[in-house]
């Protein structure tokens, strides 16, 4: 599906998120993908996968960490940030003359870890998010990029996987365009998916591998 926007604005996006696809992770990739301006990692990728991606595809690679916190890789003894790929979470980036605000992680669902967040931590993280996209003139985020869904049809039934609040008001306060989660790896009925009628925001689930247009 693809967001109606001016044709001279699209940029075509490589989604991703949770599943280390074998149609990207192989050999001969990118043989078959179609010319794209960047990648968005929502989340729960090994670094390995996102420097694959970094290393095979001449284009910026934006991502925030899932609630497994998996994307650091080993360096010797140590481990690292992925190398050639731009964190998201808890600013604002440009990639592909997009504006990206990102959020990684997902509402706290078990005592530890630090892929998830109390409600506190959410609240004011997103509100400092805020302010850093109304810092640009007046002009909209085009992509949110996070772990977790919103409040709605995205929202998994069981604790872990429920939606977050505050990216919800988050959506309505500063209405980005579009808003691109992982964290949700089956269906059950769902859509894809869907535009959000409270703040118009385009919601699409990356789970695996997809290519969108915004």
């Amino acid at each position: 599906m693809t967001e109606p926007a001016a044709a001279h604005s699209l940029r075509r996006l490589l989604l991703v998120s949770d599943y280390m696809h074998p149609f990207i992770y192989r050999q001969g990739f990118p043989q078959g993908l179609p010319p794209i301006d960047a990648v968005l990692a929502a989340g729960d990728l090994p670094g390995d996968y996102l420097e694959f991606l970094a290393s095979t595809l001449p284009v910026p690679v934006v991502y925030v960490h899932g609630n497994h916190a998996n994307e650091e890789v080993t360096e010797g003894e140590h481990r690292t940030a992925p190398r050639g790929v731009v964190a998201a979470h808890g600013r604002v980036v440009t990639a592909a003359g997009l504006r990206i605000g990102g959020w990684g992680g997902v509402p706290r669902y078990r005592a530890g870890g630090s892929g998830q967040y109390s409600s506190a931590q959410a609240r004011w993280g997103l509100r400092r998010l805020g302010w850093q996209a109304r810092g640009w003139a007046g002009r909209h985020l085009d992509v949110l990029l996070t772990h977790a869904p919103p409040l709605g049809p995205h929202a998994g039934e069981d604790y872990a996987h429920r939606g977050c609040p505050d990216l919800t008001r988050f959506m309505v306060r500063q209405r980005p365009r579009v808003l691109v989660h992982g964290h949700i790896h089956e269906y059950e009925g769902r859509k894809t998916d869907y535009t959000d009628e409270p703040s118009g925001t385009w919601v699409v689930n990356a789970y695996g591998y997809r290519i969108i247009e915004v």
